[in-house]
């Protein structure tokens, strides 16, 4: 009723900021900023758990007296701890630049809930909009450590979004289309998937050549593309959802390792 249960979400939410403050490290960062702004991000990535299990609108529901009244402690603490996070951090940093992170963040959400209301068919699209929220932490930890919102910041932001958009792609191919055994019966029903692999492709590309990205993102990115093409050619691959988590926590490891990688060296 309490700890956020989405493990994809987790992994969203941190690998973005740790890639944002390391890449800040360059320059020399603000240490306490950056302290408030990741007890800022987490609190209110925590608040979310309670509250919808307070209203009942989680799968995991308050129900009895006790349990209501225990969820309602956690969400006056961990309010507490937000909005502190956030005046402090307010006072200290560019109040412009985190208004601007936010509010993009806040519309992403708000769009992500209005695509549910589509159901099944909004599940994936929903998932896609809400990661522009959950991956705004690497230009929020990178603009509150350096105190500038600059090509680099939406850089780091725009290439956690163009992975995790891949990764939520990828995972819902694997869980849908598990008994897909031949190349042609990938292809039929990953078609959608493949397309989008060209897409990110194209558009990895295009802001290379625009002076986005440095020259070193394809090497960022070539992991997660082997990853969703080599699917078509390796036969029927039982689905372990336990283990399938594991790999793409491993490959968003990777991925954040050499992001910093690429905007460092």
């Amino acid at each position: 009723m309490v700890v956020p249960r989405e493990h994809g979400a987790w992994g969203m939410l941190l690998v973005p900021l740790a890639t944002g403050a390391i890449v800040a490290a360059r320059t020399g960062i603000n240490s306490a900023a950056l302290a408030l702004f990741i007890s800022a991000a987490m609190s209110l990535f925590w608040l979310r758990t309670p509250v919808e299990s307070r209203l009942g609108t989680s799968a995991i529901k308050a129900q009895t007296a006790e349990e209501r009244k225990f969820v309602s402690r956690m969400i006056a603490a961990i309010g507490t701890l937000a909005v502190l996070s956030l005046a402090a951090l307010l006072w200290s940093s560019n109040v412009r630049a985190l208004i601007v992170i936010g509010t993009v963040a806040a519309l992403a959400f708000a769009a992500q809930a209005a695509v549910k209301q589509f159901g099944r068919r909004g599940r994936m699209p929903a998932q896609v909009i809400g990661a522009i929220g959950l991956t705004s932490t690497a230009a929020g930890a990178y603009c509150v450590a350096t105190g500038r919102l600059d090509r680099t910041a939406i850089a780091l932001w725009v290439a956690n979004w163009l992975f995790a958009g891949n990764q939520i792609h990828f995972v819902q191919v694997r869980i849908r289309f598990s008994r897909a055994v031949s190349f042609a019966e990938k292809l039929t029903s990953g078609l959608p998937f493949l397309l989008g692999q060209a897409a990110l492709m194209a558009t990895i590309v295009l802001f290379w050549r625009v002076a986005l990205f440095p020259a070193a993102i394809a090497i960022v990115f070539l992991p997660v593309l082997l990853r969703g093409i080599l699917w078509f050619t390796r036969g029927r691959q039982p689905l372990d959802v336990h283990k399938l988590g594991f790999s793409e926590l491993r490959h968003s490891l990777l991925f954040g390792a050499l992001l910093c990688a690429a905007f460092l060296f």
